[in-house]
């Protein structure tokens, strides 16, 4: 019971010993005599008619927050209480509809015919209508607001199953929830299907979400886009809360990586070094370079206090101050990774100026004039915001600040330049008579006010339009940057850590060209290396030695704990699935089929990469494998493990995922099916031959090969005769299943969520409209409409 030589208190004569038990707060001097006046307060019986509170709600105040924006002036004095008002209160939920979702305009008919029709109607309150409604400013009104609270759910049956809803269609991907101003910042990237995008902090991964969906837009059935994303974040977690949340889009034109954004590689490789595969040196890609960046930085987050209101007395300058200079990093680092040309969003779910406004205005005076600050107040015309701060104060340890002299008065080394609206670093050159009369004004506080154009900054104020704050910027590269010299300073902490971070990047760059140098002109390895080489065998390794080794492990993609990112290249099981599936050699299988398994032989699960993507991958290798690549690509074919599944002729089955990109393009294993027996496999998952209702349908599956198969919904074009056991067309509006054909039954492979789904949007469709209007013509009565609806019943009696 010890474990391990540990004492732990495990018997009862442990518990006698004097601890302090620590889950029980001691009672203060006051209390405890309040406590024993309490004691006397008992009624006739003895019973104590005092009720303990066991549970106290947050403080939604703060004398420190309140102080401080007053003071800054983040909204004019006569709306403060308003300001402060709508801080308090609990934030409305907020839906985004997939754009790019194959039932996209089905579910936003679905809400504004079904449900906002419904409440209405029902009008108990005369507030159920206001309750849910589109999101003015958001594009084809594909974002929704519910400020419904959780008690008005459970007691309106309407609400109860909106709720629901909502759960089954966030859970599929169909819709995601966002707080409504979280989709403000990738609209103004004006994304493009060709475009490469990178997310620099994108957990949890709502706006890769969004992102990807801008790039799938307006894609034809069985094509790719040419563009991708690549989302990155600095918490291993995190980036699992990321890879969970992005796979509900089934997108081969993602990357996720787990990074420093202020140390994001660029995995620039040069064309005259082929030591790394010289099959893929014709390579016309030589940096990794984005159209788009957005750069929602780590903040404060004083934002989102109406959704999380222990910010309230957490809540302090020095959350805003520590941060500084980590933005201004990861944002300089996003620009250098920009093309010239393209665009760069910078946001923060913080109203702090010295998150905000203080770093735009240092990335302006760094970046010279090759960056622009944006004017972008023409776009979402109904997206209610207001100008930047041109003018704005550091608080330090309960002092105001106004300028970097102030910083230096007041020896306060942690605040740097780049936080003021100048950004000029205070040099101290007057003599001590100087200093003596200037004595009379040091109590006066004088506040810089920058001449950059701020004021194309976004605010966002919660009580304007009933939702978080937040800041958003939108830079536009023009040109290459200059070359920033880092100026050696004891105020710069800013300059000091880049100029680290630049010192660490020239180390990586020496060792790379070191070995580069080695691989092609061995003579230079032999002049020079050889002998210390000798030494060094003989002695053992010291601990910066092993150090300098193990860094260069990490240069050459060594990322432990990591799986690796293989390209599949077995050529008999890639045969043998595209003879299986009759896929056509239009779709490309070149380079494209990704595994994280070495060892071929127990490959279980294959990848698909879009062309970029793939590029991507290939440039990553020939650089030294320098992203840290954590999930990649769309999961196409998985290995079934079964019994049943080694006995297929192909022991690879199409994933869910990737079915609808792979649909368009196989001849085998393919047949369509009536609304009838398809909604039986929907509700029971799996069909014995005997009972499949349709005679046709059964004809088809016997013929199939046993193994994977996919059956698609028929939308009553297929009729009998010649040609009704062809292929059936597949468009966007198709509706397809994955299954698997055994000996005696057909079973759906799809998760039982996915399948409510299915009933929901086969239900509420036109094609199943369709189906059963041509059901009738075709019979010109009810006699076969009769006969079907009695094979349903003796089939439900037998599941039954």
């Amino acid at each position: 019971m010890g474990g391990r030589g540990r004492s732990r208190r495990t018997q009862r004569k442990h518990f006698r010993d004097g601890r302090e038990n620590v889950w029980k707060t001691k009672k203060s001097d006051s209390q405890e005599a309040e406590g024993s006046n309490n004691n006397n307060e008992n009624d006739s019986n003895g019973n104590n008619t005092n009720k303990p509170t066991h549970w106290q709600p947050f403080a939604i105040e703060n004398a420190a927050f309140d102080e401080y924006y007053k003071e800054q002036g983040v909204v004019r004095p006569e709306e403060w209480g308003s300001f402060i008002e709508c801080l308090r209160k609990p934030l409305p939920a907020a839906f985004r509809i997939n754009s790019s979702s194959q039932f996209c305009t089905d579910l936003r008919s679905q809400l504004e015919d079904e449900f906002m029709k419904a409440l209405l109607a029902e009008g108990t309150d005369g507030n159920e209508a206001e309750g849910i409604k589109p999101l003015p400013w958001y594009p084809n009104n594909f974002a929704w607001m519910s400020s419904f609270s959780r008690m008005q759910l459970r007691k309106n049956k309407n609400l109860e199953r909106f709720h629901e809803f909502l759960k089954q269609e966030n859970e599929i991907g169909n819709i995601t929830r966002q707080e409504a101003v979280s989709m403000v910042p990738p609209l103004f990237l004006d994304v493009h299907r060709d475009h490469f995008v990178l997310d620099m902090c994108a957990a949890p991964g709502s706006k890769t979400f969004q992102l990807l969906e801008m790039i799938h837009q307006e894609s034809e059935v069985g094509a790719l886009p040419n563009g991708m994303v690549i989302a990155n974040d600095v918490d291993v977690q995190r980036c699992n809360l990321l890879i969970h949340q992005t796979k509900r889009m089934c997108t081969s034109n993602l990357a996720v990586t787990n990074h420093e954004a202020q140390h994001f590689p660029s995995c620039r490789w040069k064309k005259n070094n082929t030591t790394n595969g010289s099959d893929l040196a014709g390579m016309s890609m030589t940096e990794l370079l984005f159209d788009r960046v957005l750069c929602d930085v780590p903040c404060s987050g004083d934002g989102t206090l109406r959704k999380a209101p222990d910010i309230w007395r957490k809540w302090s300058v020095g959350m805003a101050n520590g941060v500084h200079c980590l933005q201004l990093q990861i944002a300089m680092r996003g620009l250098a990774l920009l093309k010239t040309g393209g665009r760069m969003v910078y946001s923060t779910c913080s109203m702090n100026p010295v998150e905000n406004e203080a770093v735009v205005s240092e990335i302006l005076r760094k970046c010279g004039g090759s960056v622009e600050l944006v004017d972008v107040s023409s776009e979402l015309p109904q997206l209610v915001r207001r100008p930047g701060l041109k003018s704005w104060k550091v608080r330090d340890k309960g002092t105001w600040l106004g300028s970097h002299k102030d910083a230096c008065k007041y020896g306060r080394s942690g605040i740097v330049p780049s936080m003021f609206p100048s950004g000029q670093p205070h040099v101290d050159t007057s003599s001590d008579d100087n200093n003596n009369n200037d004595n009379d004004n040091d109590d006066v506080l004088v506040t810089e006010v920058s001449s950059l154009p701020l004021e194309r900054c976004m605010r966002i104020a919660p009580h304007d339009q009933n939702s978080g704050a937040f800041f958003i910027a939108v830079l536009h590269k023009i040109s290459p940057l200059p070359v920033i010299q880092t100026k050696s300073s004891k105020h710069s902490r800013c300059d000091e850590k880049s100029k680290q971070s630049e010192d660490i990047k020239a180390m990586d760059v020496d060792v790379k060209n070191e070995e580069s140098d080695e691989a092609t002109n061995p003579s230079k390895k032999l002049k020079g290396t050889e002998p210390e080489k000798t030494e060094t065998l003989n002695n053992p390794k010291s601990r910066a030695e092993k150090a300098n080794d193990k860094r260069k492990l990490q240069i050459q993609g060594k990322w432990f704990g990591v799986d690796p990112v293989v390209f599949f290249k077995d050529d008999a099981i890639l045969t043998n699935i595209k003879e299986f599936y009759g896929i056509h050699e239009s779709f490309s299988f070149t380079h494209r089929l990704i595994t994280r398994n070495i060892d071929t032989n127990h490959v279980k699960r294959i990848y698909y990469v879009s062309e970029s993507v793939k590029n991507v991958v290939e440039l990553n290798f020939l650089a030294g494998e320098q992203l840290k690549i954590t999930s990649i690509g769309l999961k196409m074919f998985e290995r079934q493990t079964s019994r049943e599944g080694t006995s297929s002729p192909c022991v690879f089955r199409i994933s869910s995922e990737g079915l609808p990109l792979l649909l368009p393009h196989m001849t085998k294993q393919i047949t369509s099916s009536p609304a009838v027996d398809f909604k039986h496999l929907l509700q029971y998952k799996s069909i014995k031959f005997p009972d499949i209702v349709d005679d046709r349908f059964r004809e088809k599956v016997a013929v199939l090969a046993l193994g994977c198969c996919v059956v698609v919904l028929n939308t009553g074009n297929e009729n009998e005769g010649e040609g009704a056991s062809d292929r059936p067309k597949v468009d966007k509006s198709t509706i397809a299943i994955g299954c698997w054909k055994g000996r005696s039954s057909l079973s759906v492979m799809v998760t039982a969520v996915d399948c409510q789904e299915l009933l929901e949007r086969s239900r509420f469709s036109p094609v199943n409209k369709l189906v059963l209007l041509n059901l009738r013509r075709r019979n010109k009565g009810d006699s076969y409409l009769a006969d079907q609806e009695q094979k349903q019943q003796n089939f439900s009696c037998k599941v039954s």
